[in-house]
């Protein structure tokens, strides 16, 4: 199914921006990248999904171990009372002494904050295979190398000094259909932490979207 994802700005991640920019997806693949008439007018009857903000590449994070297998993220509002809301990590994480079907259910929860950060893939070592399979069944992939340093965060645009840093690849035709939109204005407003995602799209599925 085609679908056009078309947004107030395209940032492709190795050229300049295209404003009120559209990119087409076929699939899983990129077919088309430009301006919104452009697409539009050769791809007559795909599906448009219209978005306030600036489209860019799916981000990595790149504390992947660290958050998915040695973070503990509680099932809020189940385990409040229990163990509160925030992220188990160190010796807190040793007295809790998770299951692997526990650990899973915290990968899962992981994932969807990762998704909801524009993330479309993680990099480090998952041993754990509730883990792995959390992470599989979130269409996230797993790349090879170590991690970041410093502590670890689910923003991968905390700190960043260019978002080009944390983009997965450039957007192209023919590439994997994996992006994200932001409700920015610009490439300038992406520079930080806490930037509102509006949508994430990977293998050109909508894996998260803004409510």
């Amino acid at each position: 199914m085609l679908t056009l994802h078309a947004a107030d700005l395209v940032l492709p991640g190795d050229r300049s921006p295209v404003p009120g920019g559209a990119v087409l997806a076929d699939g899983d693949r990129i077919a088309m990248i430009g301006p919104y008439e452009d697409v539009a007018a050769a791809h007559p009857g795909a599906r448009v999904r219209r978005w306030a903000g600036v489209l860019t590449p799916g981000l990595v994070n790149r504390h992947g171990t660290a958050l998915l297998e040695h973070t503990y993220f509680p099932d809020d509002p189940f385990e409040a009372d229990e163990l509160g809301t925030e992220p188990l990590t160190g010796a807190a994480l040793a007295a809790l002494a998770p299951s692997e079907s526990r650990r899973g259910n915290s990968a899962r929860r992981c994932t969807q904050k990762l998704l909801a950060r524009g993330v479309v893939a993680v990099t480090g070592s998952l041993t754990t295979p509730a883990v792995r399979t959390a992470v599989r069944r979130a269409g996230l992939e797993v790349l090879p190398g170590g991690e970041a340093e410093g502590p670890a965060t689910l923003d991968p645009l905390a700190g960043a000094e260019r978002p080009t840093d944390a983009f997965r690849s450039p957007l192209a035709v023919g590439a994997p259909a994996r992006f994200a939109v932001f409700a920015v204005r610009d490439e300038a407003g992406l520079v930080g932490s806490g930037v509102a995602c509006i949508a994430t799209v990977i293998g050109g599925r909508l894996r998260h979207r803004r409510a």
